[in-house]
């Protein structure tokens, strides 16, 4: 099953994801410019092999809802997201402001 909703941060709309699989539900909250995930989420891969992409993404681990990824410090962010000033620890709703 897959639930897809707008979520609103100070005024600006990202847009929720969430995949229920066996076992696990992914989940990631985006814009146009980036976004934040759940422990799924490989930053290793997409600061390496995927570089040249200019990904702004960060990831959080731990979390099982939507509302928990905005609430929980991330764990690790690309190096795209690091030039926009979103670091790790910062929590995910203040990361996606950075990306407006």
């Amino acid at each position: 099953m897959i639930d897809l909703f707008p979520v609103d941060i100070k005024g600006n709309t990202f847009f929720a994801v969430m995949v229920k699989l066996p076992k696990t539900t992914l989940l990631s909250v985006s814009n146009d410019k980036g976004y934040i995930m759940c422990g799924a989420l490989d930053v290793g891969l997409l600061n390496t092999k995927l570089h040249d992409r200019g990904i702004i993404a960060g990831r959080a681990v731990g979390v099982k809802t939507i509302q928990e990824l905005l609430d929980a410090p991330l764990e690790s962010v690309t190096y795209e997201a690091e030039k926009l000033g979103i670091l790790p620890g910062m929590f995910g709703k203040e990361a996606l402001l950075k990306m407006i």
